[in-house]
Formats: structure tokens, C-alpha cells, sequence
């Protein structure tokens, strides 16, 4: 019996609500206010501070489905399992359930005829065997005992595997693993024994403990449950199936990429463009556009390399829409976000399409044409030449649109390296941005939440509300990144900002400080705060009840009313001075600041 993707995270869903927890949206694919991650790369990013302690609007108890963008393993999409774009599954207790009601809950929603029905036979766990640091999970075990599990199917393994943390300080814990049986024949042994017959399919993260600079472990005075199961892997492994790609999330669009190929079509090549075709879908409905730097960069590489893979196949032109527009008639009812900037979607992969679909023929010829004259020059020297240079490489990138990566997979195909180090130098700005992206650079998913990165986020929310009064009620927040060295804020307007209007909105902010501004915060219905006409962006990601942010200066006026999940400064006369050091460009309509507090 085949159960759809659309089933089981529907299921997970409802079930978590009949255990009280409150159904929140996904985040964006881009953090907020998190430098050290390109995007979102697993479900506890969006609430580590909700899991660091600060209330959530919806509660202690809730569950989500969070889209997510893993980019390290981006050369390995095409095999059976990897992916760039999947969804993961997680349910929180904010201080409130702890094990026992997180085991037996995963437990049933696994097992029960009435959720997902499996086997227990077929379930194997493990949890955590102890060390000097803390004590084997003897509670873990005996909670799964008394669920049933037998001695022989409970393994104890050691920190490297059933260990949380979110880096080297701070809250961090045993966990416990659910995997399910994907060997021949009856089960047997569990995953520790006999590891290839076992998939993981769940985490269930208990945070405990609280880190010390010393390496001490301090009991945290509120525990939390942070559970994740992906959505990809856990259909694929109860339909009984070898890889992601025979599920119904990816059947579809490899059937359309059959049709459009035809006698010429390629399994990994197919593979690639469904996986690069729903992140790329993903990412421009979260505000990503293509560009050379940073999500923009990961995003046109992924395009590319689609098109490619299409010319490979032979098939030439505009044809990503068409997989585009399925991906969003499939997630329209999941993520609304997909649909409300269904065009947007569709322009933006349209032009990238265009644009390199012209370039890449020629890219094509001039890499051809530099190996011809690599085996010429071998025929001259007798001497071997397998590595394309920098400067060749930094060409193709340059001149035909090749990011550095491709060029490098095409280098391989015909059994090549290029000079990377050479590239570098050519382009160094460009390719340490890939390099930290490819890496899936991840350091806990902390966003910084120090007394500077704080001032500058006050400062953002200032700003908003300025640029709404000087330029117009049209503005609103398309992107922003903040450090404690500046803050970078991108909004919607058609034009670039006068002299006069910049020096407005920095005397409008400088105002509001120098004011002693009072911040206080609200809960309220999100429709009440809509009606109201709270300023807010990407409305779509918040739960039903919101946190609404006033910030009122000591005059008595408003400053700004704007959603937020904070934190913000206690004083605002500590803050300094506010000045925009550069307005420019971001995209079609979208334009650029750069601030800092001096």
C-alpha cells in the first residue's frame, strides 16, 4: 500500500494537534538575521530563540513543517538520495513535555492503525550510551521498554551519534533514534548490528544541559523537545522504496522531463533538474533572485546547471516554466507564498533560461575548444596537461555565465581538473561566497543577538517606518541581514533614493532615538493586526496570533508599529547615531541600504 508525501505530513499535523501543540508556518528558506547560514538547513533554526527561552505567541507546544535548503552536497544531487530543497517535519516543547511524552508520542503516531499504522517489528532506536561529561539515558531506554521495544532492538551509542549541540557552549542533550527496516526478509538485529538494513527516519533532541565555557555541563532551568523527520526520506522508506526519486514527490516531474527528452533522456541528469527545479522554485517565493553573490549565486547556479542538463538531453529553449508551474500548483496549498509570487517565479527562471540558454552553446564550443588546444599543446610537449587554467576558467565563468562549479563537473567528464586556486585570484570575491555556500556552512543556526546586531535591528524596524514616510506606504521589507558591524535592508521602490530623501530618513531615525524611545510588545489575532494596518513582511510566515512590536518615543509619538520576533534595545539613547552609508540597486524594483550606528 503506497502512501502519498501529501499524506504523511498532513498526518504528522493533525496528529501533533491532537496533542495540543499549535500548527505554526514555515519560516522563509532565508534567515532572518543570521549571517552565519546562506539559508535555513533544518527545522530548529527559525526557533532557537524560542528555544533559548523567549515566549512563542503559539505557545510551548508546537509543530511545523519547515522548508529547508542544504547546499554542500549540491555535486552529489542525481543519485539515489541527495537533495538541495526537502521539508522537515518537527515537533517543539518549549519548556513544558519532556521525554517521556515526546517517546510515546513518536511512538504513536508510527505504530497507531490510525496515524501511519507501522509495524513495530520494524522499528529499531538507539540512545545515548553516556561519557565523563553526562550519564548514560537509562530514561529513554525504559521509556521504550515500557512502549514495548525489545532489549536487543534499544542500542546505546556514543556521543558522535546521539549527542545534540548547538556548538561548543550553550543548550545541548542526549537524543534518541527512531530507524525503520529497509533490508531483505524478516527483521533482523538492529542498526548498530547490522547498520545497512536500518534508516533513520526520526530524531527526537532533548535539550538538557547547558554548556559552560569550562566544558561543565549546568541542567538548563527550562527543557526543551526538538524532534525533525524528514519528508523525502521517511516516504521513500516506508513505500519500500530505494530512493527519493521512485516517490510521488518526484514522479511527476521526471515524467515531463521523459516527454520533453524523449529517446535522449538521462536518469541523473533528469534527476538533477526535478531537484534544482523545486529549491529554485522555493527560493525566488522567498525573496531570492539570481545574482553573483551570496543565495542569488547558489540559486543561478542551480538554474544553470538544469539548463544544462536539459541541453545534454537535447532539449533547447524555455522549457523550465513548465516544471516551474507544476512545482507551484503542488505546493500552492502547503506554502502559499508559491503561489502569491507565482509570476514573480516564472519571470525570474524565464529570463535566467534566456539569458544563459544564448551563452551556453558558446560556453560549450570555447571549453571544447580549450581542450583541443590543451591536446595540441600536448602533441608539441609530449608532455601530459590535465588541469584547465585559472584564467580559462575564470573566462568561461566571466564571459559565458559558467559558475565554477559547472566548469569544473565538465572538466571531470572528460577527465580534467581547472587551476581553482588560479580562479581565486581572478575572482576571489565571487568564489569564497560559493565556498562558504558549498560547504553548508552551519554553526548551530544561533542568530546573533548581541547588544550592537540588537541596536542595528531597532535601527531597521526606525528605518522601515522612514522610508514609508518619505518615499511612500509602497515600501516594504524585501530582505534583510544584520550584523554588529551594519545592517543591510532591502525594500521595494522603482528608484534610486535623492540626497535629500536618505538625509530625511536618517534625521527621521536619529529622531526616534534620541526620543527615548519605549518598545513594547503585543500578542493579537494576525487578521486584527492586518486590519489594524500593522506594517509587516512576508505576512505568510507567521502563526495565526503575532507578536506586535510599538516603538513610542518620549514625545508621545509612534515611531513604529511593525510584526517582529524581536529582540530589541531597553534604551534607545545608548544606540548612537544612525547614518545610510550606501543606497543602490538590488533587483527589478528592489533597492539597497546599508546602514550603521556610529
Amino acid at each position: 500500500m503506497t502512501i502519498l508525501s501529501s499524506e504523511i505530513r498532513t498526518k504528522y499535523l493533525e496528529f501533533f494537534k491532537t496533542k495540543s501543540h499549535a500548527i505554526i508556518p514555515s519560516a522563509p528558506l532565508v534567515p532572518e538575521n543570521d549571517p552565519s547560514v546562506l539559508f535555513n538547513t533544518a527545522g530548529m533554526q527559525p526557533l532557537v530563540p524560542y528555544l533559548l527561552g523567549e515566549p512563542h505567541p503559539m505557545g510551548k507546544r508546537i509543530v511545523d513543517v519547515q522548508k529547508c535548503v542544504r547546499t554542500g552536497d549540491i555535486d552529489d544531487v542525481g543519485d539515489n538520495r541527495h537533495l538541495t530543497f526537502f521539508e522537515m517535519l518537527g515537533n517543539w516543547s518549549l519548556g513544558d513535555y519532556f521525554k517521556k511524552e515526546s517517546i510515546t508520542w513518536s511512538h504513536e503516531f508510527l505504530t497507531s492503525p490510525e496515524w501511519l499504522g507501522i509495524d513495530q517489528n520494524m522499528l529499531t532506536v538507539t540512545v545515548f550510551e553516556g561519557n565523563s561529561d553526562a550519564p548514560r539515558d537509562e530514561e529513554s531506554a525504559e521509556i521504550w521498554r515500557s512502549l514495548g521495544m525489545p532489549n536487543d532492538r534499544i542500542s546505546y551509542l556514543p556521543a558522535v551519534d546521539n549527542w545534540w549541540a548547538a556548538g561548543p557552549t550553550g543548550p545541548c542533550g542526549p537524543d534518541t533514534e527512531i530507524f525503520y527496516y529497509v533490508g531483505n526478509g524478516v527483521p533482523h538485529g538492529n542498526c548498530a548490528t547490522n547498520p545497512d538494513d536500518w534508516m533513520e527516519i526520526w530524531n527526537n533532541v532533548f535539550m538538557q544541559f547547558d554548556r559552560q565555557a569550562d566544558g561543565s555541563l549546568q541542567p538548563l532551568p527550562s527543557q526543551c523537545v526538538d524532534t525533525g523527520m524528514g519528508l523525502e526520506r521517511v516516504t521513500a522508506t516506508l513505500n519500500g522504496f530505494k530512493h527519493v526519486f521512485d516517490t510521488d514527490i518526484f514522479v511527476p516531474y521526471l515524467a515531463k522531463i521523459r516527454e520533453l527528452a524523449r529517446e535522449k533522456y538521462d536518469d541523473r541528469g533528469a534527476r538533477i533538474i526535478a531537484d534544482h527545479i523545486r529549491t529554485a522554485v522555493h527560493m525566488i517565493s522567498d525573496g531570492v533572485v539570481p545574482k553573483n553573490v551570496a543565495q542569488g549565486y547558489i540559486l543561478r547556479r542551480l538554474i544553470r546547471r538544469a539548463i544544462r542538463e536539459f541541453a545534454r538531453m537535447g532539449v533547447t529553449g524555455v522549457v523550465l516554466g513548465e516544471l516551474a508551474k507544476m512545482v507551484i500548483e503542488t505546493f500552492a496549498p502547503v506554502y502559499p507564498s508559491v503561489s502569491t509570487h507565482r509570476e514573480k517565479i516564472l519571470e525570474e527562471i524565464q529570463r535566467e533560461e534566456e539569458k544563459f540558454g544564448k551563452t551556453l552553446a558558446d560556453g560549450t564550443r570555447e571549453f571544447e575548444k580549450i581542450v583541443r588546444g590543451m591536446k595540441e599543446a600536448e602533441l608539441k610537449t609530449g608532455q601530459s596537461i590535465t588541469r584547465i587554467s585559472g584564467q580559462k576558467a575564470f573566462t568561461l565563468f566571466d564571459t559565458y555565465g559558467f559558475p565554477v562549479e559547472m566548469t569544473e563537473e565538465i572538466a571531470k567528464e572528460h577527465g580534467l581538473t581547472i587551476d581553482r586556486a588560479g580562479f581565486e585570484e581572478k575572482f576571489k570575491a565571487h568564489q569564497e561566497l560559493s565556498r562558504t555556500a558549498s560547504a553548508g556552512m552551519f554553526k548551530g543556526g544561533l542568530a546573533d543577538q548581541s547588544d550592537k546586531t540588537t541596536a542595528l535591528h531597532s535601527a531597521c524596524h526606525l528605518m522601515l517606518a522612514g522610508l514609508r514616510q518619505v518615499l511612500g506606504t509602497h515600501v516594504a521589507q524585501a530582505g534583510s541581514n544584520i550584523t554588529e558591524e551594519r545592517l543591510r535592508f532591502d525594500f521595494t521602490h522603482p528608484e534610486k533614493m535623492t540626497p535629500e530623501q536618505i538625509t530625511a530618513v536618517e534625521n527621521f531615525v536619529n529622531e526616534a532615538i534620541q526620543s527615548s524611545l519605549t518598545v513594547t510588545v503585543v500578542e493579537e489575532s494576525k487578521s486584527g493586526a492586518q486590519t489594524r494596518g500593522v506594517s509587516g513582511s512576508f505576512w505568510e510566515k507567521y502563526p495565526d496570533t503575532v507578536k506586535v512590536y510599538k516603538m513610542v518615543g518620549g514625545n508621545g509619538k509612534v515611531y513604529s508599529e511593525e510584526l517582529c520576533g524581536g529582540p530589541h534595545v531597553e534604551n534607545s539613547l545608548k544606540m548612537g547615531t544612525f547614518k545610510i552609508s550606501k543606497e543602490e540597486s538590488s533587483s527589478s524594483g528592489v533597492r539597497r541600504i546599508k546602514a550603521v550606528l556610529q
